[in-house]
Order: C-alpha cells, then structure tokens, then sequence
C-alpha cells in the first residue's frame, strides 16, 4: 500500500496553461497531487524563478514530484560550468528567455535522468514537462513548453497558447476563443473557463488555481493571484458559462434528419 501511495503522489496529474497574446502573458496552474477519494494533496506548481527590477521569469510543472523539486533546487543553486573555474550558471544571468530556456532545459533533462536511475525497476515515472515564461530586461515576453529531454518549443502568435498535464478537457475553448489580439483581461477570463471545462470533466484537477498575468508593458503592475474553493468570481463564472451553454443550445435549430414531436 505504501508503494501505491508513493506512486500517486509521484504523478503529479495536473492542468497548467500558458497564454501569450499581444496583450501580455498569462499562466495558470492547478494544486493537486493526486485524484483519490479520500486522500488529496495540495502541491504548487506555478513557481516564480526570477524577480527583480526589469526581468521576470515562472515556471510551471506537470509530472514528477521529484525531477520538479530536484530541478528547481538546481536552478536556485546554479548548474555547474563547464570550466571548473567559473561560477555556477544562474537565470539570474542569462541574457534572454532563449537562453532561460535552455538553462531550464538541461536543469530538467539532468533532474530526470538522476531521479529516473534511482527509480528503476520500480513503475513510478520520472517524467516531467514545464511551461517557461516571461521577460528578461527590455527584451519581449516569450512562452516555452520544456519537454524533459531538455528540448523545447516556443508559443507563436498563430497558436497563442501552450498547455500541460490533463490538456484534452480544456482546449476546445482555448482553440475557439483566445487568439493573438485578446487582451490581457479577457486571457484570464478564457484560461479560467479553460480550467472550469477541465474542472467539470476530470477529478484529478482541483482548486486552488495559482495565476499570474504580466503585461506586455513592463511599466504595469504584474498580478499574483490564488483562486480558492470559494472564490466568488471563478463560482460566478462556472454558473452563468453552463446557462449561456445551454441558452444556446436551446437557440440552435434541431436536426431535421429527427422525427418531429407532435405534442
């Protein structure tokens, strides 16, 4: 029983999405551990890197609860340079996101490969895939999806969103509603109805929801917000989406392959 319970927190099941419009970056991320009826566990997986003056930098992860940790505490305490006589490497130094990306990359590639050794033999992935944003200086918000081979894809205005974990339930409204010109504000709303579809469909995803939103002007005030169990706006929202969802069904005409009611 131990092993099994050791296996369920080793995957941590999740939902994180990143959206990068015209507007700014948003990213969202889930709290739960695991799905088990009577055995749920709360873990942040939305984790601000660097924050200082003029750069910003957040991370969120889907996968193992080990690689996760073992790859954040490399990157607090800097990967090691090839030339032994130089300081350790650290995102506080990198020059672009480009280069945040690949610091993280080989943070993560180096997390799971030591975790998944000491893991074999056993059925526990050691897998891991994170969502990299922000901004680095005077250069533009970028959004990256680091797989843990430690390769990675950028998100483009074509295609303004990247996702991880239990992606499926969510992405429809994503796909129908958020593109590059949606402001900042409407991203949260649509990443929050994202969340709500997948909410209603998978119980391994729960509240409290941990968001960030960063303008595309770095002049503006960058927000940090935790959307609890009781968070009237997110309960609002959930409510009036499922009766505008079925207002308009009621407005679409029915088949007319259908045998009409005669009553």
């Amino acid at each position: 029983m131990a092993g099994r319970a050791e296996k369920i927190v080793e995957e941590l099941v999740t939902y994180c999405v990143g959206m990068l419009t015209n507007h700014g970056l948003v990213m969202i991320a889930d709290t739960r551990t695991n799905a088990g009826i009577d055995n749920i566990s709360i873990y942040k997986k939305l984790h601000v890197l660097l924050d200082t003056q003029d750069s910003f930098i957040v991370l969120a992860s889907a996968g193992s609860l080990s690689s996760t940790q073992s790859m954040l505490s490399m990157l607090e305490e800097g990967l090691p340079s090839a030339d032994p006589n130089m300081p350790a490497r650290m995102l506080a130094n990198v020059p672009t996101m480009f280069r945040a990306a690949q610091l993280v990359g080989e943070a993560v590639s180096i997390a799971r490969r030591s975790v998944g050794q000491t893991l074999a033999g056993t059925t526990i992935n050691a897998g891991v895939s994170l969502l990299l944003g922000g901004r680095i200086g005077n250069g533009p918000l970028k959004l990256y999806l680091i797989y843990d081979e430690g390769n990675f894809i950028e998100c483009n205005p074509d295609s303004p969103f990247l996702q991880i974990g239990e992606l499926k339930y969510g992405k429809p409204i994503l796909d129908r509603t958020l593109d590059w010109d949606t402001p900042l504000d409407e991203a949260v709303k649509v990443g929050l109805l994202s969340f709500d579809s997948t909410l209603r469909s998978n119980l391994s995803v729960g509240r409290p929801l941990d968001l960030v939103a960063v303008p595309s002007d770095p002049r503006q005030p960058i927000t940090h917000f935790r959307v609890k169990n009781d968070d009237a706006y997110f309960n609002m929202l959930s409510a009036q989406w499922g009766r505008l969802l079925t207002d308009a069904r009621n407005t679409i005409a029915v088949p007319p392959f259908m045998p009409q009611n005669s009553l």
